[in-house]
């Protein structure tokens, strides 16, 4: 993308001066906190360049959940931010198609007897899931029968899952994995229960101008390769660069 961004195009995306970027620290495949407690990871990079390509700050807005990440953008607190595509969240935001692909995945106890993603659901069973994160939004309309805990983010949901002797736990399957290394005891059953699409979203409001330029820029991001060398540069994992879209 090399063309010039119309001045008032560019104030759709930063009515205050600055560019302010919704990050959640809550998914540790997209952002993460360093020592120092400054976030870092694919979204902070992805963040920046689209600031470089409209010739404007960033100013990086951190949540420790993905709710409150885009409570932040469909409110206008934040311009625009880094979500998992869902149909409760499209109400308020528009997204563009994904740029990385992630699993979802389910753990239990080594002693559980549950063994595959189909036996999740039953009468008896507590799922605990991240407050407001996409396994929640997901699991809220496909569980039937067993019942959903929350915890208060998604980093929380494997000591909410332990301190209430629940029967499973619902996360990014990365998350999970770091989890077990640090908990004995547990496992995860086989294979993924959802992928989620993660993609960039800004407030409807901001005009389908606006929308079309950043999914503009997703796509361009996805085919130069710099989503693929960011994963690389932050050393993850298990998630995949999304096809290109027309």
């Amino acid at each position: 993308m090399t063309t010039a961004i119309p001045a008032d195009l560019v104030a759709r995306f930063a009515p205050t001066g600055k560019l302010r970027a919704s990050i959640n620290v809550g998914n540790p495949i997209l952002a993460r906190l360093d020592q120092d407690g400054k976030p870092f990871g694919v979204s902070i990079d992805l963040a920046r360049g689209f600031g470089a390509l409209l010739g404007v700050d960033v100013e990086l807005v951190v949540f420790d959940a993905a709710g409150k990440s885009v409570e932040a953008v469909t409110q206008e607190q934040a311009d625009f931010g880094f979500f998992a595509v869902d149909p409760v969240r499209g109400a308020g935001i528009a997204f563009t198609a994904p740029y990385v692909l992630i699993e979802g995945a389910y753990l239990v106890k080594e002693a559980s007897p549950i063994q595959l993603n189909a036996e999740v659901d039953q009468p008896g069973n507590r799922v605990v899931v991240g407050k407001g994160s996409a396994y929640d939004l997901y699991l809220t309309r496909e569980i039937k029968h067993a019942e959903l805990v929350r915890s208060p983010t998604s980093p929380t949901v494997v000591a909410t899952f332990v301190e209430q002797g629940a029967e499973v736990a619902a996360g990014v399957k990365q998350q999970l994995e770091a989890d077990m290394r640090r908990v004995p005891g547990l496992r995860l059953l086989p294979g993924r229960f959802m992928v989620i699409q993660q993609a960039m979203g800004i407030p409807k409001g901001r005009g389908e101008a606006a929308a079309t330029l950043l999914r503009r820029y997703v796509e361009d991001m996805k085919a130069s390769g710099f989503v693929a060398e960011a994963l690389a540069r932050h050393g993850i994992e298990g998630a995949s660069v999304a096809p290109a879209q027309a």
